[in-house]
């Protein structure tokens, strides 16, 4: 790597500046500051009702901010949309459409602009190399409802991926599949990431930051920290976000966060 990319990954691609979100009058998130530099990795984590996913659909220019800026590579996410990718959770998605796998990848790549500037072949091209990228090219005509949880989620990676985009945004990307599905998603998203990709994931799951990723945001509808996960993870940076559990993180890499269907919002479970 020359000098020009070294720097480059050293300069802030996205920038919170005082970024706030409300709903009517509650506040979804409060004065979050942080900078994130282009190329990590960053997990971002925090209780149901902290703020991930509506910071994930402030940063794809989905809903506006309240106070406060929000900018990517010094553009608003608006004027940015193109260098942002965003896989939402999988079951806000309506899946009652009888889609291909081929379909839902093309979703993500033709728009009118997009038809004007690619031919079909061109398209068909980049669908095939995302769905390979995957590891999914022979599902290309399967329906999107015989796949496993794993590959879904494989799936919905490959539509970011097939809009070239600079930002991946993965919203619960573990959820909902299990241990040898996480790892495979795990190994794509490293691969993804080696490419020079800088990648998002909001994760309930705290198990082991410090090897998956190289930076942590922790939120609760503020920035509680973020930085190196071996550093900021500390007992009161985890009882600021899921307030008076904290004696079940001392030993936090053993411990996974799970959502609770009573107003409790969480319980834990231990490896």
């Amino acid at each position: 790597m020359d000098t020009k990319e070294v720097n480059s990954m050293n300069t802030p691609l996205i920038i919170s500046d005082g970024c706030c979100v409300h709903f009517g009058s509650a506040p979804a998130l409060e004065s979050v500051d942080f900078s994130i530099n282009k190329g990590k990795k960053v997990a971002v984590v925090g209780p149901n009702g902290g703020g991930k996913s509506t910071l994930f659909n402030a940063l794809a220019g989905l809903i506006p901010l309240t106070e406060g800026s929000l900018t990517i590579d010094g553009k608003s996410p608006d004027e940015a949309r193109g260098t942002v990718s965003y896989v939402p959770q999988k079951d806000l998605i309506n899946w009652s459409f009888p889609l291909s796998v081929k379909q839902v990848v093309e979703m993500g790549i033709t728009s009118k602009k997009m038809f004007n500037v690619f031919k079909r072949k061109k398209i068909n091209d980049k669908i095939k190399k995302a769905l390979q990228d995957v590891g999914l090219e022979e599902k290309i005509n399967d329906n999107i409802k015989s796949l496993s949880g794993g590959q879904l989620q494989r799936v919905l990676i490959a539509r970011a991926l097939a809009q070239d985009s600079e930002i991946l945004l993965l919203d619960e990307a573990f959820s909902a599949v299990d241990i040898g599905a996480q790892e495979d998603i795990m190994q794509l998203i490293d691969s993804i990431n080696l490419d020079g990709k800088t990648i998002l994931i909001a994760t309930h799951d705290v198990n082991n930051l410090e090897e998956k990723f190289d930076e942590v945001l922790c939120l609760n509808k503020h920035c509680c920290a973020y930085g190196d996960p071996a550093e900021v993870l500390t007992p009161e940076v985890i009882e600021e976000m899921y307030g008076s559990h904290t004696e079940l993180f001392m030993n936090k890499s053993h411990f996974t966060i799970e959502e609770n269907n009573s107003n409790d919002w969480t319980h834990f479970r231990s490896f």
